[in-house]
């Protein structure tokens, strides 16, 4: 027979993460490799391999701890490994090879290991060294990315000890789910994903919708724009963040099951999060009666079915029906109707990656980042032609010019800034002139892009912004379901008009026909993928309407 006391103190989180905590103290030197996708596949893994070997051939293995970990930011500058000894300043080293790494090993981490002397990086080693006083660094608000690049994401007590699970604790012990879903809705958290709904008030919705049978939330995983991977990032560094604030928001919906919808295109993502939730089962974190509770709750996995337009709520809830991702008109929402005709609420990684830090730290702390109307910080997909691309953590009403010139160290090369763009093919340019506007739902709205999921694109002045409109179109005519005619039909009109422009042959009605057939799919196309699609189009044209004039025949605006 089971011993039930003993079952359940073998898996408390509060041992757990102690005798984590125990571990990890008594090592004297900390190495963290990152093991995201970039650096994947970039060549970490045997690097990781040969560090261990080095450590082994000298005996070190217990003195030393190598962590693979996710994205650590820098991503343009992979490998990147991270060395802390003796609780001294780290050294971060960047695009490594195995002869460099042997070098670091042999001329830096060893010496330190075997004597307590002062450490020193050998000359040959200082062009491999990043700084972390770069503003790259020093600007961010690490909220969502805190625990990636310094934790294994798939050791559940290596996350137990870095505070995970205690919210969970917090909200099954101490609160009822309408308290905790007031708490989500005095910190002002808005939905991550684009749309930013306020999640509380969506909670709310959905939780005042009474469950017959069976009541679900939903995680859309499917990041789909060009040059965004926010979301993949948070999943491979810190999936057990995203699984405890799910748990967190079906306790306070009443959810009775969960589901991840991730891009196929993520094998990782998926990877560590099958881990991490099979850690959860092994720790009686899923199942029934978690911690000792009422609460009872099972997550599974879809992966997405490679359309952009599965991202669009609706959508994405026919493709884990197993039907044909196409969207369909609201209402009914699907915190009424939606998976299986069940009450369904549909959450982003990044927002539900939110919940545990403002759980356990308390709405007023996340309120204290950001604007009036947009609360928190935000990730960031950083790229383009900047200095430092990579992955970013910013509170809410950051400049662009500070994410740019100061985080993204600004345009290489020599050359001048000339826009960023926002929102991927639903968003739109900003142009250098607007470079002090901050980053916030309103203000990007004013300008005629949005904040989309959180990809920044920026570019510089050798960019054509008719071609640039023309890719973003060419992808979102693509990506179209073909389920409504003003997407169908009006995007492939847009379309030919830019093509024919971009090859000079245009003419200056093309224009007003671009803005009349823009105007007609803002309004009648049935999801936000037709609706938002002629953004890029209507940005670049408010802003650089002299690229398209010059294109048009023979250089001139008359007929």
């Amino acid at each position: 027979m089971v011993d039930m006391d003993e079952l359940n103190k073998r898996f408390d989180i509060h041992n757990i993460a102690n005798n984590k905590l125990a571990e990890i103290e008594k090592y004297k030197c900390h190495i963290y490799c990152c093991h995201s996708t970039g650096c994947k596949s970039s060549g970490s893994d045997d690097l990781i391999a040969l560090i261990k070997q080095i450590l082994e051939e000298n005996s070190l293995s217990e003195e030393a701890r190598v962590v693979a970990t996710g994205c650590m930011g820098l991503c343009a500058q992979g490998p990147l490994i991270r060395v802390e000894i003796n609780g001294k300043k780290d050294v971060l080293f960047k695009r490594l090879d195995a002869n460099t790494t042997k070098t670091i090993m042999e001329k830096y981490v060893l010496p330190a290991l075997k004597s307590e002397g002062e450490m020193v990086v050998a000359d040959e080693l200082k062009p491999y060294v990043l700084s972390l006083d770069l503003p790259f660094f020093t600007k961010q608000e690490k909220v969502v990315l805190k625990n990636a690049g310094s934790i294994d994401p798939e050791d559940i007590a290596e996350y137990m000890a870095h505070g995970g699970y205690l919210a969970l604790e917090k909200a099954l012990k101490t609160m009822t789910p309408q308290q905790v879903v007031e708490e989500i809705k005095k910190s002002g958290l808005r939905g991550r994903g684009g749309g930013g709904f306020s999640t509380g008030m969506k909670w709310e919705l959905a939780a005042k919708v009474p469950t017959v049978d069976e009541k679900f939330i939903i995680c859309n995983g499917d990041e789909g724009d060009p040059g965004a991977y926010m979301d993949r990032s948070i999943l491979e560094g810190d999936p057990h963040a995203v699984i405890e604030g799910m748990m967190i928001a079906a306790y306070a919906i009443g959810a009775t099951a969960g589901w991840f919808y991730v891009r196929a295109e993520y094998p990782l993502a998926v990877e560590r999060l099958q881990k991490a939730i099979q850690a959860c089962k092994r720790n009686r974190l899923l199942g029934n009666n978690i911690m000792g509770t009422n609460f009872s709750f099972n997550v599974d996995i879809r992966l997405g079915a490679g359309a952009f337009v599965c991202g669009e709520e609706t959508a994405l809830i026919h493709s884990i029906e197993g039907a044909r991702g196409t969207p369909r008109p609201r209402p009914p929402y699907p915190t009424n109707k939606g998976l299986w005709e069940k009450p369904s609420c549909v959450n982003n990684v990044e927002t539900l990656a939110n919940i545990s830090k403002i759980l356990l730290k308390g709405a007023d702390w996340f309120a204290s980042f950001g604007t009036e109307t947009s609360k928190g910080t935000k990730v960031f997909a950083l790229t383009g032609q900047v200095e430092h691309s990579g992955l970013i953590e910013v509170p809410m009403g950051t400049t662009i010019n500070e994410i740019v010139n100061e985080i993204g160290g600004g345009v290489p090369e020599g050359k001048k800034l000339k826009a960023v763009q926002s929102g991927g093919p639903s968003g739109g340019v900003i142009p250098a002139q607007h470079m002090n506007m901050p980053v916030c739902y309103e203000e990007l709205k004013k300008i005629g892009s949005i904040m989309g999921s959180g990809g920044l694109i920026v570019i510089d002045d050798s960019s054509d912004m008719v071609a640039l409109a023309k890719f973003y179109l060419d992808f979102t005519v693509d990506e179209s379901c073909g389920k409504c005619a003003p997407c169908r039909i009006g995007g492939k009109q847009m379309l030919m008009l830019l093509d024919k422009i971009n090859r000079g042959r245009g003419k200056k009605k093309d224009l007003e026909l671009l803005k009349k057939i823009a105007d007609a799919m803002k309004k009648a196309s049935l999801c936000g993928l037709g609706q938002t699609a002629p953004n890029p189009v209507l940005s670049t044209l408010r802003f650089y309407e002299d690229e398209y004039t010059n294109k048009l025949l023979d250089g001139k605006v008359k007929e």
